[in-house]
């Protein structure tokens, strides 16, 4: 490792002459150096360390790095906008980055959350320069990765940054009756609110909020923000967490670029929340080997890139790893295993529009994954007795000719005034792995659960709930849980959650719907057992869904009303009643 000089700030001017300043740390040495770039908007001096090493550290292995505050945050100048800058400001820091005295031209970029996006958005450019960027736990499409999950608001995740930035934007113009109102709401999250979704605290503050609840998915705003990278072809390290919430924008992103690269693309998930990346996620130590061990390989990232060191190595290694949760382990595959998934169903929302663009499927290596199918069966007590609902690994119809006391569905009540409660997972604060037995005792959560395993179940990527539901209300919200069950005690490993519609005609009838959970990689020991949890509700992740089908940004706490879902179990009346074959979980298996 090198010395390095003392800290400099210097500062720059975008092609409309707005000043941006940044803190670059210098190695000693001849050299000229390549030159690491960061852009992020919460002041330059915290430089991520809650997830990464200091700058100094990766100064010291031969870089210039350069932590940049951009615009409208920090002590640079002009006015923040989320993401509304960060095109042309990052090309313009990428050409300023590149004639620090001292390099050596090259420029990559790093960093996670906001700070990955500004990569994106930076890469949009294709300035020459720019020759690496390692975009991490960053949503890719705005709207589908990282503001709205199936069509859901990720309420809880969305406030809490919406406060933080705005306390940021107050306490830069010295307003401090703002900060100090802002930083209370922060501290003591305004949930209960005449229109949960325009809580009053930011009533008369400029914040992306507001925009991220009024926007329809077909609305331009999201497009705008997107990175468009249909042009870029970079080597990129891509990183995530099982329990960060924009994995699927991570995920997205790798497979995109995966597909149609020219460079090398790796694919790096562990065990982590978005912060911090340790082994200990929530209740549970995943054991040494979950340390991040981020820092080092994006070293030896830059320096096979940019240096050309170790180059032939990484080119020969597989590209996707992944943390194992259960063995607790490492496990290394040529790709991110595929299986065909049907889309979320919501035909008739009223503001539906063009998804993200599917990824490309171009001659890469590609790893088929195999099904294992679980059917739900219960005698009509799943929300009350954790011995009633079962998963099963035949339809029930084959394996008893005919069963006892068997009811065709499930009934679950959910009651606005006592939401279901939301226990760690991706989406809720605090994330992570939480002993959940609770939760799934309460009367509006079906639980069900597998005979202990006789043998070992591996999981690797992004499992499926089918299931035939008709609700009593316009809309509904629908969130299925994946746990281990393992001495009595029940702790998550992977959820998914979405909004839903249904036309008047649907009501007694019902509809198949497809919900994906988040993307995972797990085992399951023998004599453990596999659990399935269903509710309506996950707060205050997300909103309570009112039941009126009204968007959001009108919808009234008042207004809220009991929801009724009617859930089909056995294939012959799901068939009856919407045409589609009954509950069942479907899970993505990869062998050794």
């Amino acid at each position: 490792m090198l010395s390095i000089q003392a800290q400099q700030t210097l500062s720059m001017y975008t092609r409309d002459g707005v000043r941006l300043d940044a803190d670059v740390y210098f190695p000693t040495g001849p050299g000229p150096f390549p030159v690491l770039l960061m852009r992020q908007p919460y002041g330059r001096a915290i430089a991520s360390t809650i997830v990464y090493a200091h700058p100094r550290w990766y100064a010291a292995q031969g870089y210039i790095v350069a932590i940049q505050d951009v615009r409208g945050r920090g002590t640079s100048a002009g006015q923040f906008s989320l993401f509304a800058h960060e095109v042309s400001d990052g090309k313009d820091a990428i050409e300023w980055a590149a004639k620090i005295p001292g390099s050596d031209g090259q420029v990559a970029m790093y960093g996670f959350s906001y700070q990955g996006m500004t990569q994106l958005q930076a890469a949009q450019t294709a300035h020459p320069a720019l020759k690496t960027i390692v975009p991490a736990m960053t949503g890719y499409h705005l709207y589908e990765d990282w503001a709205y999950e199936n069509g859901a608001l990720c309420f809880q995740l969305g406030l809490t940054w919406a406060l933080q930035l705005a306390a940021q934007t107050a306490r830069i113009g010295g307003d401090s009756q703002t900060y100090q109102k802002l930083v209370k709401a922060a501290r003591d999250l305004p949930i209960a609110e005449a229109i949960p979704a325009s809580p009053e605290v930011l009533a008369e503050v400029d914040t992306f909020f507001h925009d991220w609840v009024g926007a329809s998915k077909r609305d331009r705003y999201w497009q705008r923000l997107t990175p468009q990278l249909d042009l870029v072809d970079l080597p990129m390290l891509h990183i995530g967490g099982w329990f960060d919430p924009y994995l699927r924008g991570d995920l997205r992103l790798y497979q995109e670029m995966a597909a149609r690269s020219q460079h090398l693309h790796h694919f790096w998930v562990g065990p982590w929340v978005h912060i911090p990346w340790s082994r200990k996620v929530g209740a549970v130590d995943f054991g040494p080997a979950a340390a991040s061990p981020i820092d080092r390989l994006q070293i030896q990232w830059f320096d096979a890139i940019l240096k050309g060191q170790g180059i032939d190595e990484l080119q020969q290694s597989l590209p996707v790893h992944l943390f194992e949760m259960g063995r607790n382990q490492w496990r290394s595959l040529r790709a991110w295993p595929l299986v065909s998934q049907p889309p979320v169903e919501s035909p008739v929302e009223p503001t539906a529009g063009p998804a993200a663009k599917p990824i490309a499927r171009l001659a890469t290596p590609q790893l088929e994954s195999k099904t294992k199918t679980y059917f739900l069966y219960s005698d009509g007590l799943a929300n009350i007795r954790e011995d009633s609902g079962v998963l099963l690994e035949a339809p029930i119809e084959r394996l008893v000719e005919r069963p006892a006391r068997r009811l065709q569905v499930d009934t679950l009540v959910h009651d606005p005034w006592n939401p279901c409660p939301a226990a760690g997972g991706h989406s809720s604060i605090p994330a992570g792995v939480f002993d959940r037995t609770s939760v799934d005792s309460r009367g509006d959560v079906l639980t069900y659960t597998s005979a202990p395993l006789a043998e070992e179940l591996r999981v690797v990527g992004v499992p499926n709930v089918e299931i035939a539901i008709a609700a009593s209300a316009p809309s509904y919200d629908f969130c299925a849980v994946l746990s281990r069950v393992i001495n009595g005690k029940v702790y998550n490993l992977t959820q998914g959650y979405g909004r839903f519609w249904q036309l008047e005609s649907q009501r007694s009838e019902g509809r198949s719907i497809s919900l994906p959970l988040h993307p995972t990689c797990f085992n399951i020991f023998p004599g453990e057992a596999l659990r399935l949890s269903l509710s309506a509700a996950c707060y205050p992740a997300f909103l309570v869904n009112p039941g009126t089908g009204t968007p959001i940004r009108e919808s009234k706490a008042i207004d809220a009303q009991i929801i009724t879902l009617t859930i089909a179990l056995g294939d012959d009346v799901a068939k009856q009643r919407s045409g589609h074959c009954g509950a069942r979980l479907r899970l993505p298996v990869v062998p050794d």
